[in-house]
């Protein structure tokens, strides 16, 4: 079965909702910016049902070039994880 595109995603909900396609689309939009803001300001962003997007650091650490099999040392840095919420996971397993 093949991934659902964006304007699949619409569709279905403009359908189910009975909002325009034209309002799915603002409201996603909306909900994504919102989402990025709220992360980059306050460090997390839930959506109850679905999950929760929060910013992580990361350690500074030492990988290996796979090629040459170079030791490298990787910087910290600040990355974005989206952990799933419980009733999401139990709904689709």
């Amino acid at each position: 079965m093949a991934k659902m595109t964006k304007s699949q995603i619409i569709g279905a909900l403009a359908e189910k909702s009975g909002l325009a396609k034209k309002e799915v689309v603002g409201l996603m939009d909306q909900l994504a910016s919102l989402a990025y803001v709220e992360v980059k300001k306050s460090g997390e962003f839930t959506i109850p049902g679905f999950g929760k997007m929060v910013k992580a650091k990361r350690k500074a650490r030492t990988g290996i070039n796979p090629a040459t099999g170079e030791k490298i040392n990787i910087p910290a840095k600040t990355v974005v994880k989206f952990r799933l919420a419980k009733v999401a996971k139990e709904a689709v397993l």
